[in-house]
Parts: C-alpha cells; sequence; structure tokens
C-alpha cells in the first residue's frame, strides 16, 4: 500500500489544487526523504517552480514541474499527500510545499520509507522510469500476449511476476490477490506453466480490479487516505484479500492465507486450485 488505484485518485484528487500553481516554499523535516540529497537542497530547488502537471507511473506520483524537472514521489507503505491541511494539526509529517494560493501540500509518512527525487529533465526522468518500471497495466500495451511472453521461461510464482514491477508496473498485494481469483489461478503456480488463455485471463482480471480500485478511490484498509483525509472504499468490495475464513463469493468455502513470494497470500482453495 498505496498500489496503482491509491496513487492514481491521489493524483486525480489532488491536480485541480496544485497545477498551475507556484511552489512559495518547501520544508523537508526528514533527510531520509531525499536521499543522497540533503533537504535544503532540494528546497531550493522546488521553491519558485510551477507545478505543470500531476502523472502517474505504476506506483509513482510525477510532478512535472515548469522548468521541465520531475519530482518523483514514491509512497511506500504509509504515505500520504494531503491538501488543505494544518500540518500542525497531524502526525508524522515529513514535508510541507506552500502553494501561492495560500494552500499547502503536507507529506505524511508513520514508516518514513517513502522517497522523493528531483529528476532533472525529461531524458533523466524516463531513464529513471524505465530501469524500476514495466508495461503500465491499463495501457494499450498490456494484453494477455504482452503477459504471456513475460511469463516464457519463468518458473517463479504467477504471484512473485505481478508483485514485479519490472514486468507490471502498479500492481501491490492486495490487487495481485484479487485480480487472480478473478481469473481462477492459484497464486503459487509457475508462471511458465501459464497457457496464453491463462494470461489472457490473468490480464483481463487485472484491469478489472484496478479499474473496481479507482472507483473506489482506493482501498483504506490501514493508513491510507484520499488528499482531502477522507477514505477509499475498496476494501469493501474484496473477494479474498484481508478476508481469510470468511466464505467464497462464488463456492462458499472458507478464505486461507497462505504466503507466497514472501508476502501474504489469500486463496479459495475451490476456486483457485493448487498446482501440482
Amino acid at each position: 500500500m498505496p498500489e496503482l488505484p491509491e496513487v492514481e485518485t491521489v493524483r486525480t484528487r489532488l491536480a485541480p489544487h496544485v497545477v498551475g500553481r507556484t511552489i512559495a516554499a518547501a520544508t523537508i523535516d526528514d533527510p531520509r526523504l531525499v536521499r543522497p540529497h540533503v533537504p535544503a537542497q532540494v528546497e531550493a530547488r522546488l521553491v519558485g517552480e510551477r507545478i505543470d502537471r500531476l502523472e502517474r507511473r505504476g506506483k509513482h506520483l510525477l510532478v512535472r514541474l515548469g522548468d521541465g524537472a520531475t519530482l518523483a514521489v514514491h509512497l511506500r507503505m504509509t504515505g500520504n499527500l494531503l491538501h488543505g491541511v494544518d500540518p500542525a494539526g497531524l502526525r508524522h509529517v515529513r514535508a510541507v510545499l506552500a502553494l501561492d494560493d495560500g494552500t499547502r501540500v503536507v507529506y505524511t509518512d508513520l514508516r518514513r520509507f517513502g522517497t522523493w527525487q528531483v529528476l532533472e529533465g525529461d531524458l533523466e526522468a524516463s531513464a529513471f522510469l524505465d530501469e524500476r518500471l514495466g508495461v503500465e497495466p491499463l495501457s494499450a500495451d498490456f494484453t494477455g500476449a504482452s503477459l504471456h511472453r513475460s511469463f516464457r521461461g519463468r518458473r517463479a510464482a504467477v504471484k512473485a511476476l505481478l508483485l514485479d514491477q519490472r514486468v507490471v508496473a502498479g500492481v501491490g498485494n492486495i490487487y495481485a490477490d484479487e485480480a487472480l481469483f478473478r481469473a481462477r489461478v492459484h497464486p503459487a503456480t509457475p508462471a511458465d506453466a501459464i497457457s496464453r488463455p491463462g494470461a489472457g485471463r490473468i490480464a483481463e482480471a487485472v484491469r478489472h480490479v484496478l479499474e473496481l480500485g479507482i472507483a473506489a478511490q482506493g482501498a483504506s484498509i490501514s493508513d491510507y487516505r484520499t488528499p482531502d483525509g477522507g477514505y477509499g472504499s475498496m476494501q469493501e468490495r474484496f473477494q479474498v484479500f484481508d478476508r481469510t475464513g470468511e466464505p467464497c463469493p462464488l463456492c462458499g468455502r472458507a478464505i486461507v492465507k497462505l504466503r507466497v513470494a514472501q508476502r501474504g497470500t489469500h486463496v479459495c482453495p475451490r476456486c483457485q486450485r493448487e498446482p501440482r
């Protein structure tokens, strides 16, 4: 957390308040956030810059600045970007951007794993993202055929490859479990055992659950909040994730929790047959 739907929700909800605004002041209170740079360097680099647009690539929020630079924000596990709030009333504040209209964007992060990185120019930004991220699952490039090619010759569990950001950008533990349930594929199935039709079902399921997550403004099961401090509702639509012991919505069998790809994993043992 947050995954693609949560970051996309932050982008769409935050953009109307910040696009076209100029950063009047910047305060970075946590040096970890901007390593290997020091906070004063990044603060000085941001002040005076106009925010031209907000974009998303995988789980990265991309703040495109007027001079061509990009502030790449990765929320990691517990990061939140809040707008129009008083940082004095918040816990775990790591950074604040004051805008020229008098409002502020406040970054909070309980576990302090999030990162802010200024990338100079399109070439540096593209290289940074391309090195780390594979295909966007909501793009036309993400198909059953493309996923099947990524699986070919890979004995790792299919869930491990869905979580690999260099294979599919933006999918995390929640939406991998939900997609594999929808596709009726056991998460421990070796990727190269997935047929091309099976890869097609997985690709369709990934796209479907991500679109559901965006429509629900993400899942607020822990620290994630929308920029206005609100909650997403995707957690109310989970089919298997975080439903250990509850009945499968299709067959009624109890959902079980396993460990696959070193992550807690939720499956229906009847609808998702374990590979032999």
